[in-house]
């Protein structure tokens, strides 16, 4: 479904440095790794956002870089993407932003009941309740409530590709747990190709089915749940291990 082909990508200094692996249909997929180790530049070369200084990506067969406009677009058009804090619209309303998730090409043929459906059904898929927020503004929801009108806005056009960029980030351990068992459900029932960045490494084991480890740029580890948990690799533990004790502190904050 997606490929990654020897991706490499520098700043002021190197963020990718030649990553490779594919992504099955159907997978839930996560990627794991320390802070500004190139997760999310990752995750954004799936769309094109950035220009690569080598390698490719490939969606369904179609190469992001260098294929043309066009091929570029078709690509994007099976892409829901949640961006890390949201990335709501302050001066627009949850039915707007919602509203931007749907194609230009998609609007211009919909009816107006047909639009408000898709968007009512696209809130309701993410537990929220169209009739008491459409008018809202982002800063009169909470959090949690941000988030998933950021979900609601991903998926209202239906992608078969949804692509997860630290969705928990600033949530505290209840409201994380339950945007984690939302993105394992829309998964399943929107038949989707997930990639979901996350620094929630246990939340991350519980709901893909592989998991990826990035270090210095560099494919650290590629493989099932268990596996990362018994790895013998000395970074893949001690990075896990690091994860897992601060995850207990931040239980014991709110218990």
């Amino acid at each position: 479904m997606i490929r990654f082909r020897s991706v490499y990508k520098a700043f002021d200094a190197p963020v990718l440095q030649g990553v490779s692996f594919e992504v099955e249909e159907g997978e839930m997929f996560a990627v794991f790794g320390p802070s500004g180790t190139g997760k999310s530049v990752l995750l954004k070369t799936t769309i094109g956002l950035i220009a690569l200084d080598h390698g490719n990506v490939a969606v369904e067969g179609d190469w992001v870089y260098g294929s043309g406009k066009q091929t570029l677009a078709r690509v994007r058009r099976k892409v829901g993407y949640v961006f890390q804090n949201s990335a709501l619209f302050d001066s627009l309303n949850v039915w707007e932003n919602v509203e931007m998730g749907i194609a230009e090409a998609e609007l211009a043929t919909l009816a107006g009941r047909e639009r408000t459906r898709k968007i009512w059904d696209a809130l309701e898929l993410v537990n929220l309740e169209p009739r008491d927020i459409l008018k809202k503004i982002p800063s009169e929801l909470s959090g949690g409530m941000r988030k998933r009108v950021g979900i609601a806005r991903a998926i209202v056009g239906r992608p078969r590709i949804l692509l997860w960029d630290e969705p928990t980030t600033g949530l505290d351990p209840v409201n994380t747990a339950a945007v984690e068992r939302l993105i394992a459900r829309l998964s399943a029932e929107l038949n989707v190709t997930s990639i979901v960045v996350t620094h929630d490494i246990e939340g991350g084991l519980l709901m893909c089915d592989r998991v990826a480890m990035l270090e210095g740029g560099r494919l650290r580890f590629i493989g099932a749940p268990d596996a990362f948990r018994s790895s013998e690799d000395p970074v893949v533990r001690a990075f896990a291990d690091r994860a897992a004790a601060e995850a207990a502190l931040d239980q014991m904050e709110i218990t």
